[in-house]
């Protein structure tokens, strides 16, 4: 996959690019997903702060709180409040691009289904993609060896 992946908000006003290829990319079936964006689950791609470049517009922070008690951060386009990535955990350095707001999201497919014991029950999963009740219980198993040195330097 080249790294040429741009997106923005809603309204136009914020415009990125990503500047290399998400680590993973995770599909959250959990209960704090749903309510935060009004759907069935969200598909976040995994990238470092340093490689989402914005080339035109602003975001704005808004807190949120989550079930495990630690809070998300959502960056919104300040005009018209599209959120275009998130921040779990006030992590600070990775953050969660929302694929949705991608220009081609169907590039960026999920790698891995979480927090299905959520997952509304007419949603179906595809079978050749790893799904799990909760987290994958190891992370070397579903990260490749890239991403995982990227994670490294990151303090994870």
């Amino acid at each position: 996959m080249d790294t040429d992946l741009t997106g923005g908000c809603g309204c136009g006003a914020l415009r990125y690019r990503l500047k290399a290829k998400p680590m993973i990319v995770h599909c959250c079936h959990c209960r704090d997903c749903q309510r935060q964006i009004g759907s069935a689950f969200v598909i976040n791609a995994l990238i470092e702060r340093d490689n989402i470049e914005i080339e035109t517009g602003t975001t704005a922070v808004h807190t949120m709180p989550t079930e495990s008690g630690r809070r998300h951060d959502l960056h919104r386009c300040e005009v018209c409040q599209t959120t275009v990535w998130s921040d779990y955990g006030r992590r600070r350095t990775l953050l969660f691009v929302r694929v949705a707001t991608l220009d081609d999201p169907a590039r960026l497919p999920p790698d891995v289904h979480i927090y299905t014991r959520s997952r509304l029950p007419w949603v179906g999963l595809p079978a050749d993609v790893p799904a799990f009740e909760v987290f994958y219980p190891g992370i070397a198993e579903f990260w490749s060896a890239e991403a995982l040195a990227r994670r490294r330097a990151l303090g994870f």
